[in-house]
């Protein structure tokens, strides 16, 4: 699979689960994995997933504008950077916000999430 067709698999993948089902991210991360979401740094897959699911918000849907990819280094990873717009449950303006995904193959030929970084965008 080419690396746009994968990275865009990811993105619908990632999104529609956050959107449906937080915890259900769990397993896209490993316990080396960090995410950096508003300057906070948080590693491994129990801490992160612990992060998402305690935002002080229950019902959200993101609208992807753009993926951008490109392949990291010998070992297979993959840069991903989404921007896009978040829309939280009784509000009326959207959020505009960006993320960084590095991901890195496992062994039984998928990818996991090893870099995250997410920051909202204010004008």
């Amino acid at each position: 699979m080419d690396p746009d067709t994968l990275s865009k698999a990811f993105v619908d993948h990632y999104y529609s689960t956050f959107d449906t089902n937080r915890s259900g991210l769990a397993n896209l991360y490993q316990e080396s994995s960090m995410l950096t979401f508003e300057g906070q740094k948080i590693q491994g897959s129990q801490n992160i997933v612990n992060k998402l699911t305690s935002l002080p918000f229950q019902q959200c849907k993101h609208s992807i504008t753009t993926v951008d990819c490109q392949p990291s280094g010998p070992a297979g990873g993959m840069l991903v950077f989404v921007s896009g717009t978040l829309q939280l449950a009784g509000e009326q303006h959207a959020l505009k916000f960006s993320q960084m995904f590095h991901l890195m193959p496992t062994p039984q030929g998928s990818f996991y999430v090893y870099n995250d970084i997410f920051r909202l965008n204010y004008a």
